[in-house]
């Protein structure tokens, strides 16, 4: 985005200057970053259940590590980023804010950092995110950057799930955001890998469509049930749903 006049998003509620997004807390730069700030993301971070250490796989801009950090204060957040110009720029937008003393980014491959704490014997996460790449069977794009935020040819599903299951504590949650298209395979890795799905979130956009995304939520333990919701983000008149206004209050600035 390369335009340098200023835009207030109305249906976002996201004050826009050039190449930055500003929320209540922090500013998120974005302009070295192939995926840019979007609903999936914000929808993830306003979500997730957090911990006292909390891990963000596929940091991006650093949006969602920072959310998990406002929402839960006492957390220690690290963000893995396999992208050098995503994981500089996040780092920048971590170092600019109040949770900078809270907040790591690495740029490493999830693998590699799996691969390092396990050699190191480090703590485990009581909750790890992660907004992932989800093309797994679909044509990469030429944009090298674009193909590593949005396909899975550097982390399939069944990677990220087996790195979860060796990070993640026995009474952690691993919470994901994911298209409609790409639900059932990634519930099944879960399965393959011994995660247990505990609460999904169906997302439309509006009341009158499918949904189009879903927020999930795994564990290493069987739930007694399996909590399921529908939510809507936009009303028929195009102003923001009851639901999506009170799970991002505390970060849209109007």
């Amino acid at each position: 985005m390369a335009h340098r006049h200023v835009v207030y998003i109305k249906q976002h509620s996201i004050f826009m200057s050039g190449d930055s997004f500003s929320f209540k807390r922090f500013v998120v730069r974005q302009d070295r970053c192939a995926m840019k700030v979007g609903t999936d993301g914000v929808l993830l971070g306003a979500w997730a259940r957090g911990g006292s250490r909390i891990l963000d796989i596929g940091s991006g801009t650093g949006v969602v590590a920072l959310m998990m950090a406002q929402r839960f204060e006492e957390a220690r957040v690290c963000g893995v980023e396999i992208d050098e110009d995503a994981a500089r720029q996040a780092q920048e937008n971590v170092e600019t804010s109040e949770f900078a003393n809270r907040v790591q980014i690495e740029t490493v491959s999830l693998q590699s950092y799996v691969e390092r704490v396990g050699q190191e014997g480090a703590a485990m996460f009581d909750s790890i995110v992660s907004n992932p790449p989800f093309f797994e069977n679909s044509l990469t794009n030429p944009d090298q950057s674009r193909t590593l935020a949005r396909h899975a040819s550097t982390l399939t599903y069944a990677e990220l799930f087996e790195a979860v299951r060796q990070l993640l504590t026995p009474e952690g949650e691993f919470s994901a955001i994911i298209p409609d298209d790409c639900l059932q395979r990634f519930i099944s890795e879960g399965c393959l890998a011994g995660l247990f799905l505990t609460r999904k979130c169906a997302v439309k956009m509006v009341p009158r469509k499918q949904p189009k995304r879903y927020l999930l939520a795994f564990s290493k333990r069987m739930p007694e049930k399996l909590e399921t919701e529908e939510a809507t983000l936009m009303n028929a008149d195009g102003s923001r749903s009851e639901w999506y206004s009170r799970l991002t209050s505390d970060f849209y600035l109007h």
